[in-house]
């Protein structure tokens, strides 16, 4: 399966390269955070395809009822797993916490109980399907792969314990910008899973 992943800067060209079938064998969208929610909406109109987003620290509170808290047409995975096709999908939204009342933005310690929450139903996964996780989708990078020194730009370390947990095949993440500062690699095999940022955007071929 095809996927075009996003993230944290709006790339125009992408509605061209929309309108031409260029994407034309995307199957699935995945927002990783602090993306506009009309440019998420307007990839999702283009396409007309699914699509699954996490918040990120720029982003507001998820709320449904209003219609500029949330992706109009697509799904917020923050603390969910879904089955697509063949594929186990999970989401943890927001980053370290680094203003005192900064939106979706978490403590260690705060992270960790809500990577908890997950737990459940990761376990159901395994004994229904053998595995608990295919694909994971975050904002924040795991604490050490992919992050930076800046507190900012710190990674989480529940999302560290999140891999170790439900192993996915893949872990798709946004937050730091690797081409703005020429940074690499972004991608790394870490044990069973291959962890990209996606900045700003990614085409990736998913296999189970």
């Amino acid at each position: 399966m095809k996927i075009l992943a996003v993230s944290d800067e709006v790339v125009e060209r992408l509605y061209s390269l929309c309108q031409s079938g260029h994407f034309r064998e995307i199957e699935l969208i995945l927002g990783c955070g602090d993306l506009p929610y009309p440019y998420l909406e307007n990839l999702l109109t283009f396409l007309n395809i699914p699509l699954y987003y996490v918040p990120g620290n720029h982003d507001p509170i998820y709320n449904p009822e209003n219609p500029l808290a949330h992706v109009e047409g697509g799904s917020n995975l923050d603390l969910q797993v879904v089955r697509f096709q063949k594929f186990l999908i999970g989401g943890f939204g927001g980053c370290i916490r680094y203003r005192p009342n900064g939106t979706n933005q978490y403590s260690q310690s705060e992270a960790y109980l809500r990577a908890f929450r997950l737990l459940p139903r990761l376990l159901l996964n395994r004994i229904n399907y053998g595995r608990a996780l295919d694909v994971l989708i975050t904002h924040s990078p795991p604490f050490g792969i992919h992050d930076e020194d800046t507190h900012a730009h710190r990674g989480l370390k529940a999302i560290n314990w999140l891999l170790r947990v439900a192993k996915p095949r893949y872990h798709f993440h946004g937050h730091t910008h690797f081409q703005r500062r020429n940074l690499s690699p972004s991608e790394t095999i870490h044990g069973l899973t291959k962890i990209t940022n996606v900045f700003p955007y990614k085409i990736v071929e998913v296999y189970t």
